[in-house]
């Protein structure tokens, strides 16, 4: 698939998403993240809840339930899920989109991530 972002947003630290089909680049600050988004494969999100996120929709289409409410967004729209407020998706291919987090530890860097994984292993060695 081809990167739809620009090389200063690629240069941004990769987040880490615990599903396969995703490829985020993570813009930090002290209260919230912008990650920039975008997906290789269709990737179903269970329904979950957390703080208020928004998205702008750059590419393709996403399926949003949103309060038992059924949404389908595409290139040019934008969305909003209010904070707590339970939701799913389902995310087709060639999605791209940029969302805010009203929190700053939403999702952590890929490569911290590594780095604790490979600590705590070595902690847990002999």
């Amino acid at each position: 698939m081809e990167e739809i972002f620009p090389e200063p947003i690629m240069d941004l630290p990769e987040a880490h998403f615990p599903l396969g089909g995703i490829k985020a680049y993570l813009s930090q600050s002290a209260g919230h993240q912008i990650l920039f988004m975008q997906f290789t494969g269709d990737v179903d999100l269970p329904e979950h809840a957390h703080c208020a996120q928004a998205g702008f929709v750059l590419e393709g289409k996403i399926e949003l339930v949103i309060g038992g409410q059924r949404l389908t967004y595409s290139k040019g729209e934008r969305y909003f899920i209010p904070a707590g407020v339970k939701y799913s998706a389902r995310v087709y291919k060639g999605y791209a989109d940029i969302t805010f987090f009203s929190e700053p530890d939403r999702y952590a860097e890929k490569n911290d991530l590594q780095a604790q994984n490979k600590q705590q292993k070595g902690m847990a060695s002999p």
